[in-house]
């Protein structure tokens, strides 16, 4: 890493040059991104500094964004647990608000708005819609075509992608071909199945809903998810 070798202390750096100076005399957007974390975090620690600290989490940020967690930030010698729980919030408060571009579920008519088109399909469609802590559309995926029982929908299927994920919670949805507007007794035991799996990994069963031509019928305004 040749390029750091002459790399700056915080306390050599022109006063201009300091990263909170910088950021209010040239703006956010001039900032590198060691230079953002420095702003966000403050302070490094006796023998390392807040810009070599922030050029470490800068290195595992690139390494592994995608499953970054407290723990592997607190692997980072200086990085305690209030300086690194300010860059995990921080950093998921970007993403939920990046994420508002994506459709916010509030109610079982918005699943339905959502998933219209398969209201008129001629073959039974099950489908895994996962959301964010602030209820937004993570992804909407087709887990399961053709008739459905207990046996064939298997919770393995329904909720590896929403681990991968990482969403906070799942709304099931499937239709009706026949365009019955009440849920059948494989649809109450899948539910069932579902929501004693969605305890056990922690991501919360929200409604299931099905659909169907002339309108839904959903779990949760029923009052059958506990």
């Amino acid at each position: 890493m040749f390029y750091n070798v002459n790399m700056k202390t915080i306390k050599e750096l022109h006063k201009d040059d300091k990263p909170r100076e910088k950021l209010v005399k040239k703006g956010v957007q001039a900032l590198k991104n060691d230079e953002l974390l420095s702003v966000l975090i403050g302070s490094g620690i006796k023998g390392k500094d807040v810009r070599k600290l922030s050029r470490e989490i800068v290195a595992l940020l690139d390494d592994s964004f995608a499953d970054l967690s407290l723990e592997k930030l607190l692997n980072i010698h200086g990085l305690g647990v209030a300086k690194a729980s300010q860059i995990i919030a921080s950093l998921e408060l970007a993403k939920r608000y990046t994420s508002q571009s994506n459709r916010k579920i509030t109610s079982a008519q918005d699943v339905y708005d959502e998933l219209k088109a398969f209201s008129t399909k001629q073959q039974e469609y099950f489908l895994v819609i996962t959301l964010d802590g602030a209820s937004h559309i993570i992804n909407t995926r087709t887990v399961f075509i053709g008739t459905l029982n207990q046996s064939l929908v298997h919770p393995r299927e329904v909720f590896a992608d929403a681990i991968a994920d990482r969403a906070a919670g799942i709304i099931i949805a499937h239709n009706h071909p026949s365009g019955t507007l009440s849920a059948s007794r494989a649809d109450i035991g899948i539910t069932q199945r579902l929501e004693e799996v969605a305890k056990l990994v922690g991501i919360e069963l929200l409604d299931h809903v099905i659909l169907a031509k002339d309108g839904f019928y959903s779990f949760a305004d029923e009052g059958l998810l506990f």
